[in-house]
């Protein structure tokens, strides 16, 4: 359980490229919450577990004793350390003491007897390393490099039936129970690393977003280890469900560096934003069509001819009293570009417009260029992702046209004003009320600042575990 919770600290609950476009780094702070997270998890859960049945044969006498259970344990703190020679994690037990209760049974040819016993250990010391990898999936895999395991001594006092005959022959028990005890240890520690491992190897390296976007974080690479920090690069590239293709740029390298204090420094390239614009162009989502009915009551410009006559003088005369229509699309992938000063996005769109006939055909009319850049800034405020948004610049140009030229002038003051006190009006109530962190299924991000790089952001966090039991969640709280 204690590797369970360190795992799921260095995942956010992972076709690789050459760059990874989201880093995540977890420190020796993180490591070390990991560590009392998944003792205290122990320590909570060690009197549900039944321990398997031990048997033998002394002086002739067969034995079993069953129903083992742990009634008390002295648990002391393990010790955790990041493992470079084995690319992994070393953990340390000393000292374990721990009290059991179970039944025993005996036979001697047709003679039963049976009671129950009460059972010490002491001094029980388990050395573990294991090692952090990729599999060919790009999941993140565990495996046990090393086990030691040794019990230092065993007592037994018998209870019930014939115990007064074979008490005094404990010392035979001891030595044997012992041995069978420490036997087992490094089996079922390797057993827990095991269904880790199986554990790992069932998550989706892959989420879907929505209905159009999936998110590949598989790992790019083996996971980079040094005696205080533990990097993983995940591929961080959403693609369109529909066709899933490669999008025509790719992951540049990006330094991200821990930031002591916190457990956590998670990056976020600009090539995981783009990917995300790029899977959206290619699924056809950056195109709408905009009739009359969508343009508030309020508003001085309505979609038809009529009121479209005061910046195109011919509209009028050539359809008079028509409804008009707009097909709005992207002529080009929207990039974003991420600088320490504000977080960047240029849109190339198009404006195709229609006069709608009486008998509901669509005639065209002329073709715009709209050319806009926007600028962001993102910060965090009271555990939320909150931020602002400007446009730096709008252009309308005319390439095509059925009616003759005209200026577009006053008409880019008209649609750059509706941006403005529309579009980005609503957009920035919503980023000042912000978003929710991400939340994952077993951890929680806290205590977050972000930091904006040159083509990346940073986010710098601790965590909290929450760990399930007996259905619940329990929560473990990290430094605040």
């Amino acid at each position: 359980m204690l590797l369970y919770a360190i795992v799921v600290l260095m995942l956010p609950s992972l076709t690789c490229g050459k760059n990874p476009a989201i880093q995540v780094i977890l420190n020796d702070k993180g490591l070390q919450y990991g560590k009392h997270a998944g003792t205290d998890w122990i320590q909570r859960n060690l009197k549900k577990v039944t321990l398997p049945e031990i048997g033998g044969s002394i002086l002739g006498i067969d034995y079993t004793l069953s129903g083992i259970k742990i009634a008390k344990c002295d648990l002391p703190e393990p010790s955790v350390k990041l493992y470079p020679g084995a690319t992994g994690v070393k953990t340390s037990m000393s000292g374990l003491s721990v009290a059991l209760t179970g039944d025993w049974t005996t036979h001697l040819g047709i003679i039963h007897d049976g009671g129950t016993f009460d059972m010490a250990m002491f001094s029980v010391n388990v050395i573990s390393v294991v090692e952090l990898g990729k599999d060919t999936n790009g999941h993140l895999s565990v495996s046990s490099v090393s086990c030691d395991a040794q019990v230092g001594d065993v007592d037994i006092e018998f209870h019930g039936g014939a115990s007064w005959l074979f008490q005094p022959f404990v010392d035979f028990f001891k030595g044997h129970i012992s041995s069978i005890i420490q036997s087992n240890i490094c089996p079922n520690v390797e057993n827990m690393i095991s269904n880790l491992e199986h554990h790992l190897q069932a998550m989706n390296v892959s989420i879907d977003v929505d209905q159009a976007l999936t998110l590949d974080l598989s790992l790019t690479g083996l996971p980079i280890i040094d005696v205080s920090s533990l990097n993983l690069g995940l591929k961080g590239e959403f693609y369109s469900i529909k066709t899933h293709a490669e999008p025509p740029f790719e992951a540049q390298p990006f330094k991200l560096s821990e930031q002591q204090g916190y457990m956590l420094s998670l990056g976020l390239s600009e090539f995981t934003l783009n990917s995300a614009s790029y899977g959206y162009y290619s699924a056809g989502i950056f195109k709408v069509l905009i009739n009359d009915s969508m343009i508030p009551p309020f508003s001085p410009v309505h979609l038809n001819t009529s009121s479209m006559g005061r910046f195109i003088p011919q509209l009028p005369q050539m359809f008079p009293g028509l409804l008009m229509e707009l097909q709005v699309y992207a002529r080009e992938v929207p990039m974003f570009s991420i600088q320490p000063a504000a977080v960047r996005l240029g849109f190339q769109g198009a404006i195709k417009a229609f006069a709608i006939q009486r008998n509901g055909t669509k005639t065209p009319l002329f073709k715009l260029n709209a050319d806009s850049k926007f600028s962001s800034k993102v910060w965090i405020s009271n555990g939320k992702l909150t931020g602002s948004a400007s446009m730096d610049n709008f252009t309308l140009t005319l390439v095509a046209s059925e009616i003759g030229t005209f200026k577009t002038d006053s008409l880019e003051k008209i649609v750059k004003l509706g941006i403005k006190t529309v579009g980005l009006e609503k957009l920035n109530e919503k980023l000042k009320k912000g978003v929710d962190l991400p939340r994952m299924k077993h951890a929680q991000l806290v205590n977050s600042v972000l930091k904006v790089g040159v083509g990346f952001i940073a986010l710098f966090s601790d965590a909290k575990v929450l760990l399930s039991d007996r259905g619940s969640n329990q929560q473990t709280n990290g430094p605040v």
